[in-house]
């Protein structure tokens, strides 16, 4: 049965992503001549993510600390990665940041073409003309006032333990002196396992954000990236 209602549910997202794309596109071209960080476009895209959380009903999705994430001006989040559903259940944080993701998801029809209208950062990991590309590219993005979300693993941990922390997220909030704000998830990792598209038994899905961190009260990038590791490994 399971398997039964997977496949049913991910042919209703695939048969309903055009439709909603169509409506991103229609909210781009509405905001595009007053709203150049694009923030109308992403809390649309968060509703379209959001919404098939909520459809699932084997899914229960519960945030706490979403007060604490600014609405306005820069700063760098970063969140643990245990799953492909991370990147819906963190649309739910209804914040205007932008995404930095792996480039192949860029290239997938609607999802990936939402993605670019957004603004959002690619990234193609192992490359270092990549990295390069999307540090700078956050820079752009940080400059204007936009925030920042940050998988620092790189990538999905296989078994949901948390892995070490890469430099690049640390990097940018020392050097443009903004908040990192840690952010937890909890149960992605038994709702979608790493390999396989099979949903699992009913779970509970838990987004924590946690209390900023001022990269002015540590001496380096290495200790702001060890204090966040800390912090979200301390609530895991």
């Amino acid at each position: 049965m399971r398997r039964v209602f997977s496949v049913v549910y991910w042919a209703f997202i695939g048969l309903t992503c055009p439709v909603f794309f169509f409506g991103a596109v229609v909210v781009w071209l509405v905001t595009l001549p007053f709203d150049r960080r694009r923030v109308a476009l992403h809390l649309y895209s968060s509703a379209w993510a959001v919404f098939y959380v909520h459809v699932n009903p084997l899914w229960r999705l519960r945030i706490t600390g979403r007060e604490r994430l600014p609405w306005h001006g820069p700063a760098v989040l970063v969140a643990n990665h245990a799953s492909l559903i991370d990147i819906l259940v963190l649309f739910g944080l209804f914040r205007p940041y932008k995404w930095v993701s792996k480039q192949e998801i860029f290239k997938v029809p609607v999802i990936g073409w939402n993605m670019r209208l957004n603004d959002y950062v690619p990234l193609v990991r192992g490359s270092g003309a990549s990295v390069r590309r999307m540090m700078e590219h956050c820079d752009r993005l940080l400059a204007a006032g936009s925030p920042v979300l940050i998988f620092p693993e790189g990538r999905r941990s296989a078994d949901g333990s948390l892995q070490a922390f890469k430099d690049g997220a640390f990097d940018l909030a020392v050097r443009h002196h903004v908040p990192v704000y840690p952010i937890v998830v909890t149960g992605t990792g038994r709702a979608l396992p790493k390999h396989g598209l099979v949903l699992r038994e009913h779970v509970d899905v838990r987004v924590t954000v946690l209390p900023p961190l001022d990269p002015a009260a540590y001496g380096d990038v290495p200790s702001l990236r060890d204090a966040t590791r800390q912090a979200v490994a301390d609530h895991l």
